[in-house]
């Protein structure tokens, strides 16, 4: 049996953490190791253990969930973990400006603090197995805002294949690997490795920050229409 998720919670408001540490200690998957009320304190917590996943708030006093998630991410802390840290954006809002900014920095996931208990532990499942786009929809929600300009894409969206190309617009869109294969007649396991294939000639670290790109290059199912 696999270990469980080790999940850590990041909010500002205990009455919200008890009924999340509930949901999550109900989970036979997953054990919560820790929990923060502040930014700040998010950091200097999982700077002392090892975590999975975390669930960060992004409207907190003195250092947001943004900024924390920063830096957790950074590159130095990274260097210094056992394992990845995915971090997972939670906002009362459907537009909000610094989980966009999370999202930039590395955060593999967006949920609204209004999911349901069932959907979040899902996406804490999804995100730990890095398939990272646990919240598309509302991923795509926050991806709305126009931009000013949309730059050229990047060089290295010449050297996919025709296929990795047809996949990538297909995960652009928030398609799981089981959608893409129905909707490509391709078999999983053929989409998991042309989606990791994709990740690795583009340059980014999972599938929300290819939902980023297209969207910031107006490509696939990430564009703006």
């Amino acid at each position: 049996m696999s270990a469980p998720i080790r999940v850590v919670l990041v909010d500002d408001q205990p009455l919200f953490r008890h009924g999340v540490a509930a949901v999550v200690a109900a989970q036979t998957d997953m054990v919560l190791v820790g929990e923060a009320g502040s930014g700040a304190e998010a950091v200097a917590l999982l700077d002392e253990l090892d975590a999975d996943v975390v669930l960060m708030d992004i409207r907190m006093p003195d250092v947001d969930g943004a900024e924390a998630t920063r830096r957790l991410l950074s590159p130095e802390r990274a260097a210094r973990r056992a394992s990845a840290l995915r971090i997972i954006v939670l906002t009362t809002f459907g537009l909000d400006e610094r989980a966009r900014a999370a999202v930039d920095v590395g955060a593999a996931g967006f949920l609204l603090k209004d999911a349901s208990p069932e959907f979040l532990v899902s996406a804490i499942r999804a995100v730990h197995a890095g398939t990272a786009v646990a919240a598309a929809g509302d991923l795509a929600v926050l991806l709305a805002a126009p931009s000013p300009a949309v730059p050229p894409p990047p060089a290295a969206l010449a050297s996919l294949t025709e296929r990795e190309r047809l996949v990538f617009d297909c995960a652009a869109e928030g398609l799981s690997n089981g959608e893409i294969a129905a909707r490509l007649y391709l078999s999983e396991s053929t989409v998991k490795t042309h989606v990791s294939n994709v990740l690795a000639k583009l340059g980014v670290r999972d599938r929300v920050q290819l939902v980023v790109l297209a969207h910031r290059h107006g490509l696939g199912g990430g564009a703006s229409s």
